[in-house]
């Protein structure tokens, strides 16, 4: 049996930061956990290589979700980062924190010190802000870069321009004063290469003689005394042994793995995990329940100008074939893109009536999408993506009755509530009235999905029915709160009635921020470790 202080369990966008606070203090012995390996690949750093990460096992779990009742019955795909890095290591790279009212709602749920100006200071301390922005919002001297793309397509600059049509003016900070309007979007990428958790923070100091790193190492379950977790069995490479845990056992395996770890070791519904034959060590109903993502929908169009980034004759030598030279020799060229490099948040009519912040997001892509979701299709056009920020609809994530304790149920429910569908039709008309602006009558083709004939607000829900699907933003599993259904308290991030395990990652997100969580993620890991050192000084 080996012997750690700390054991830290999933290496992804929180575990990285947490691996690295706490082990800065060589007297503290820290094991990170890493069910993937090392993510050292081109596919990895070089930003358009994301096209070869989704859905490849090597790098991704390739989750799918149970039939969503509200979306005829249709399997979803759950992609999330299975090496260091996690999920920040396959995501877009974009750089979006969410806004005020977003952690002032947190407080409003009980979650006092998650304030928007609780949370402000340590998204600057992380923060190496290299685009200039104003320093009332940004950090220049942590160890996450923030840089402009290295060459962004400009036909992405053509959407920004045409948001003026729909009154969205041009926002060049969406981590400013307002989200509100377009932009094209900062991104986590240090001259051209991605920037994820592993990189900015464990990388440079995975040397430390008192850290422990174990890839290709899954968590099976923790050991549980009463309120103690004395330590946690692992497999590796079909061996399993275990772990001993002085001081904390940390889960930072994000929404889909953190509550099937808790499930797996007895924290849980009693009944449920009675039907699975799992003996209850604590019951804490609320483990797995509170699922929340962004649902996402596609506006993509064809067009016959070469501008946008697609194989066609036309870019065969001057785009394609010299992508990895333009790439090498002055990180310019297609190899850089992140493919989602402009968008931004708008108000549909539903938010411009209640008065409150944008409730959709778009992600513009300059290239064209296959309406027939194929993974490659010869020739140009653009695509938005719209989804719904505050969703009102949750489902969960359970364990298989399969006896293995390490399957698991994902029910995003999607469109339970009303408000959701109807936010996003809203959506989807907001985003064809930016397309519809001048700007692109230079571009304009034939908008092959929804498509001409979907015009009613009836026809585009269905059309949502048939086609909607995640944009990868799962939170709230292990959610932090002071009600019954609360997993972690917000003053500790500690389980419920556990005295040494905590939880920080996006599971404990009360609800969705507006926008994308890698940030916000690392936020909550970089307070959570926070927290164990003040406890263990104090």
């Amino acid at each position: 049996m080996t012997t750690f202080d700390y054991i830290i369990v999933g290496a992804g966008s929180a575990g990285c930061v947490v691996a690295n606070r706490l082990s800065a203090d060589p007297q503290i012995s820290v094991c990170l956990i890493e069910a993937g390996g090392n993510g050292k690949s081109p596919w990895v750093s070089i930003p358009a290589g994301i096209f070869g990460l989704y859905g490849n096992k090597k790098y991704d779990y390739s989750f799918v979700s149970v039939p969503q009742k509200n979306l005829h019955n249709r399997l979803v795909d759950v992609n999330r980062g299975k090496a260091l890095g996690g999920s920040s290591a396959i995501n877009s790279m974009v750089y979006i924190r969410g806004n005020r009212n977003d952690y002032d709602g947190w407080v409003a749920l009980g979650c006092d010190g998650w304030s928007y100006n609780d949370v402000l200071p340590v998204f600057k301390k992380m923060e190496a802000n290299q685009v200039g922005q104003s320093a009332e919002y940004h950090g220049f001297d942590g160890e996450l870069k923030v840089s402009r793309q290295q060459d962004a397509n400009a036909v992405g600059k053509v959407f920004v321009a045409a948001g003026q049509v729909a009154g969205l003016p041009e926002n060049t900070d969406f981590n400013g004063p307002s989200q509100l309007g377009l932009g094209i979007y900062n991104v986590k990428q240090d001259r051209g290469q991605r920037v994820s958790s592993y990189t900015a923070f464990l990388q440079p100091i995975e040397s430390r003689s008192n850290l422990t790193i174990m890839t290709h190492t899954e968590v099976v379950d923790l050991k549980i005394a009463g309120d103690t977790v004395l330590g946690l069995s692992i497999e590796c490479a079909g061996v399993q042994q275990q772990l001993h845990c002085n001081k904390e056992v940390i889960l930072c395996g994000g929404t889909i793995l953190s509550p099937r770890i808790l499930l797996a070791s007895g924290i849980g519904d009693r009944d449920e995990l009675q039907q699975l034959d799992i003996e209850c060590k604590h019951h804490l109903p609320g483990v797995g329940e509170n699922l929340q993502d962004h649902i996402d929908s596609m506006v993509t169009v064809r067009s016959s100008q070469s501008k946008s980034i697609g194989v066609s004759f036309k870019t065969l030598i001057p785009h394609v074939l010299t992508a990895p030279f333009k790439y090498w020799l002055s990180r310019k060229g297609w190899w850089t893109t992140n493919y989602v490099e402009a968008g931004g948040f708008a108000k549909t009519k539903l938010a411009v009536a209640a008065d409150t912040d944008p409730d959709v997001q778009f992600h513009f892509t300059p290239l064209y999408r296959s309406h027939r979701g194929k993974r490659f299709e010869w020739g140009h056009g653009y695509s938005v993506f719209t989804c719904v920020l505050r969703p009102l609809s949750a489902g969960s994530v359970k364990l298989a009755n399969d006896g293995s304790k390490r399957n698991v149920l994902i029910d995003f429910n999607f469109f339970a509530h009303e408000k959701d569908q109807q936010t996003l039709v809203e959506g989807v008309k907001k985003a064809r009235e930016i397309l519809a602006a001048p700007e692109f009558d230079h571009l304009r083709g034939e908008e092959m999905a929804p498509g001409k004939e979907v015009e009613t607000d009836a026809q585009i829900l269905e059309y949502l029915r048939q086609t909607a699907t995640t944009v990868y933003h799962p939170v709230g599993t292990c959610k932090m709160g002071t009600d019954t259904q609360a997993v972690v308290h917000p003053a500790t991030l500690k389980v419920t009635g556990m005295d040494n395990l905590r939880v920080m990652d996006a599971s404990i997100m009360p609800c969705l921020t507006s926008g994308n969580t890698s940030a916000s993620t690392m936020m909550i890991a970089e307070r959570g470790a926070a927290m164990v050192l003040a406890e263990r000084h104090g």
